[in-house]
């Protein structure tokens, strides 16, 4: 039964800490949630890009190389945006703006798809245009992720600008628009290539995500060519750290198929590349690349891109004994090439 004020008619009043609970605990509910990493809890995607507080994994390849092999992958496409060009794109505007190259103007830039895909979804956080040029041949998976994040897409024909770099010839478009007089002061080019702020992504984050990870066991580094940030930046760090760890990169053939990777003796090697870090380059062609991504799906159960097949087959051809530990970049995962896979598998089902 109820039993009501006797004086008022009212049910008894609470006491003092009763009252004072029931209000902290009604603030409590009307405050919004605060940001909080130990419970990875994020107030902008922004923040899941991996930095040495949140890095991407590193996982053990167990089933593909040869007997006594010990190497890993520091598996990119966990950043939010699905490759490593998260962290490239992150550190180009966050350069840009601390130049005070941004203002209001929209951006520009040759992309082969993941730091256009990553460069737009930064841009889109910040209600920010952004136009790339990219090879009409790069798979229709990245050209659909680019429209939906609202950029400007300009296929550029693959007699131009060939579907493996992209070439010169993108870099030049996303220049010509950037520098028309016609546009003057409307664009800002982040140009990837380039810019030293790409090599500092990796400089300040992969490497010592690597040198850490690995407990500062780490004797090989594999990554391949394609802007050369990453090479250069890791391979700085891990060389700075201890000189005779070995930085090894992947080069694919002329006229490949390997979205991201380039070949350079077929295009202009970025002018950010350091070689003084390079201790060896390998040669993958697309056959075998494909191949070694096809068994790291149904061996390691790794949903990985192409260019990872190529520096896993890379690593594979390693000497274990002088290689010691073994970490690759795997830079994206395999959802964006689904076309490209579906067009090879369809092919050997024919041949068979």
């Amino acid at each position: 039964m109820y039993i009501t004020n006797s004086a008022a008619g009212q049910p008894p009043a609470q006491t003092e800490p009763q009252q004072d609970r029931t209000a902290a605990e009604r603030r409590a509910r009307q405050e919004r949630l605060r940001p909080d990493a130990s419970r990875r809890r994020y107030g902008s995607v922004r923040d899941l890009i991996a930095s040495p507080q949140n890095p991407t994994p590193l996982v053990r390849l167990s089933r593909v190389l040869p007997s006594g092999a010990e190497a890993h992958l520091k598996l990119e496409w966990f950043n939010p945006f699905g490759s490593i060009k998260d962290r490239t794109a992150l550190y180009l505007l966050e350069g840009m703006r601390r130049r005070g190259e941004l203002g209001g103007r929209e951006l520009v830039e040759a992309t082969s798809g993941n730091t256009g895909i990553a460069l737009a979804a930064l841009a889109a956080l910040e209600g920010k245009k952004l136009t790339v040029t990219i090879p009409s041949g790069a798979p229709q998976e990245k050209l659909t992720l680019l429209r939906m994040l609202g950029a400007e897409v300009m296929a550029t024909p693959d007699d131009l600008c060939p579907v493996d770099n992209p070439s010169d010839g993108a870099i030049a478009l996303a220049r010509a628009v950037a520098e028309s007089p016609a546009h003057r002061g409307r664009y800002a080019m982040p140009n990837q290539y380039a810019n030293p702020d790409n090599v500092r992504a990796h400089y300040e984050t992969t490497g010592p995500e690597i040198w850490e990870q690995t407990e500062g066991r780490v004797r090989t580094f594999v990554a391949g060519f394609g802007t050369c940030g990453t090479i250069t930046g890791v391979g700085r760090f891990l060389k700075e750290r201890d000189p005779s760890i070995r930085v090894v990169a992947v080069e694919p053939q002329r006229g490949h198929h390997l979205p991201g990777l380039k070949n350079l003796q077929e295009a202009k090697a970025p002018a950010i590349l350091d070689r003084s870090v390079l201790d060896d380059v390998v040669r993958v062609d697309d056959g075998p690349a494909y191949a070694m991504a096809r068994r790291l799906f149904r061996e390691e159960a790794l949903i990985v891109g192409p260019s990872t097949g190529a520096i896993v087959e890379a690593i594979a051809r390693l000497e274990p004994a002088e290689s010691g530990l073994v970490v690759g970049i795997s830079p994206d995962g395999g959802h964006k090439y689904a076309s490209f896979y579906a067009e090879r598998l369809d092919a050997e089902e024919v041949a068979r």
